[in-house]
């Protein structure tokens, strides 16, 4: 046995048993016991009210806005997002530490000041909303804004998924490509394209997930108008803060299984394109 090298078996971490126990430990004290709750709090409301509650005009024009505008929000990050990771792995330039640092800073900055922020540049009398309404384009305290505020707190979630996989793609695939007489749409169809699927679909699915529990950037430029520009989560403070437990519990339990039902066919669909990509 070489010297400095671990004896065979073992692992710098205990094992198995006490690894897994620590997990389901903290698994079930942080995740389940409160998902748990929430659902032991719904099913004491009742079906019927239950039902009757999740399918008000309100409660689904909410449902319809927050999760169509994380949809659209994650679809712009998933393209954004990808154009943006290539050219900070791919392209040296002055900068690039900034640029990259900047892509964590809604990571870091809190949601509230993001919302302020937006509302500061994008409404009737900001600096670029007074010229997009003055063109008919109104952003703020409107369904744009909400997209635009999503946007902004999903955009690291896909490049920072896409980075680690773009700077393990070959830059000579592509050269081979180019060599065998492939076009620019041929090579990123054929040979980029397969190899960023999966790890831009999972940048997808995070980003929807974020953005479908926003609350703090949203509130600030959607104006909270209900039916218009009301999302699920303030409809959710609405309600507690009037008291109504039994509707706030109702709407969050159909928030998680809607994301946890989403999110996992979005999973599968990513496992399935990764065994199809490793099995070509």
């Amino acid at each position: 046995m070489s010297e400095g090298r671990p004896a065979r078996g073992r692992r710098a971490l205990p094992g198995f048993g006490p690894s897994m126990g620590l997990s389901l430990i903290g698994l079930t004290l942080i995740v389940v016991l409160p998902l748990a709750a929430l659902a032991l709090r719904a099913a004491n409301v009742g079906p019927a009210q239950l039902w009757a509650i999740a399918t008000t005009p309100r409660a689904l024009a909410a449902l319809r806005l927050s999760l169509g505008a994380a949809a659209a929000a994650a679809l712009v990050n998933a393209v954004f997002g990808t154009i943006v990771a290539w050219v900070l792995v791919r392209y040296p330039f002055p900068g690039r530490g900034l640029a990259d640092a900047l892509v964590d800073l809604p990571f870091a900055l809190p949601t509230a000041v993001a919302g302020i922020a937006l509302t500061a540049v994008y409404s009737s009398n900001g600096v670029l909303g007074r010229h997009l309404e003055a063109m008919g384009i109104k952003v703020a305290f409107a369904t744009p804004g909400i997209v635009l505020a999503l946007t902004f707190v999903g955009l690291p979630f896909v490049i920072r998924t896409v980075e680690p996989v773009l700077a393990e793609l070959p830059v000579e695939d592509e050269e081979a490509a180019a060599t065998l007489g492939a076009s620019r749409f041929t090579t990123i169809r054929r040979v980029i394209a397969p190899a960023l699927f999966p790890a831009v679909l999972t940048g997808f699915a995070l980003a929807f997930a974020r953005a479908a529990g926003e609350y703090g950037s949203v509130v600030f430029i959607a104006g909270n108008m209900p039916m218009r520009t009301e999302i699920m989560p303030l409809l959710i403070m609405t309600k507690l803060e009037g008291y109504d437990y039994p509707g706030a519990v109702t709407l969050a339990v159909e928030m998680l299984v809607i994301s946890f039902g989403l999110l996992l066919a979005i999973n599968r669909l990513q496992a399935w394109t990764a065994a199809r990509a490793r099995a070509s």
